[in-house]
């Protein structure tokens, strides 16, 4: 049985309206009690938060609110139709402090470095080839990361559950933590979150 405070049934994230392609598009976010996951990142005001993959842009909303109008949030997304729509939404927000890219993580991350304090990475390593990418990838993101920045990265966890992508696709944290080790990535925090988890690590 799971702990519905930490994730959320299959049910309610099939159902939820906001998962509509009529909305954002699809997002993972409403799988969790965002409280607890934002407590866990601690943003503070005036923080740089970069959101990779960054879908339909919940996380970058939310953050935007809380690093307030000193800080900025950086949503970077491959597809230009979802940043369209990320994009339309901070507007009907009125939100000054977001700034949509249209990028491709698996490529240069087109911010300038160190100036992050933490970068976001929510349910998109699993569909990405990630043993392809990875010294581009994990080297950007070193890059772009202040010395005291942070890696948060959400994942479904490589154990059977009622929804998610295929086992293959699947890393485990104890996966990630050694697969970034020689990138400089050292494990601060894991966070259960039921049928997924967020670990983050630092530089």
């Amino acid at each position: 049985m799971q702990n519905n405070d930490l994730c959320k049934s299959k049910d309610s994230f099939k159902h939820n309206p906001m998962h509509s392609s009529r909305t954002r598009g699809p997002s993972s976010y409403f799988l969790y009690n965002q409280d607890i996951i934002f407590d866990e990142l601690k943003i503070k005001k005036g923080y740089r938060l970069l959101d990779l993959g960054c879908g339909a842009g919940d996380y970058s909303i939310q953050a935007s609110k809380l690093v307030g109008d000193s800080g900025m949030v950086y949503s970077l997304d491959k597809w230009k139709q979802i940043i369209d729509r990320v994009e339309k939404e901070v507007n009907k927000q009125g939100l000054m402090n977001v700034k949509t890219l249209v990028s491709n993580i698996e490529e240069e991350i087109p911010i300038d470095d160190d100036c992050i304090d933490i970068c976001l990475i929510s349910t998109v390593l699993h569909a990405i080839g990630l043993n392809e990418c990875k010294d581009i990838l994990f080297n950007e993101i070193h890059r772009v990361l202040k010395r005291d920045g942070r890696i948060a990265i959400i994942e479904i966890k490589k154990t059977d559950t009622p929804f998610g992508p295929p086992m293959m696709n699947r890393w485990s944290p104890e996966e990630l933590e050694e697969v970034m080790k020689p990138y400089g990535f050292r494990k601060i925090s894991y966070l259960d979150l039921g049928y997924s988890y967020m670990i983050q690590l630092g530089i």
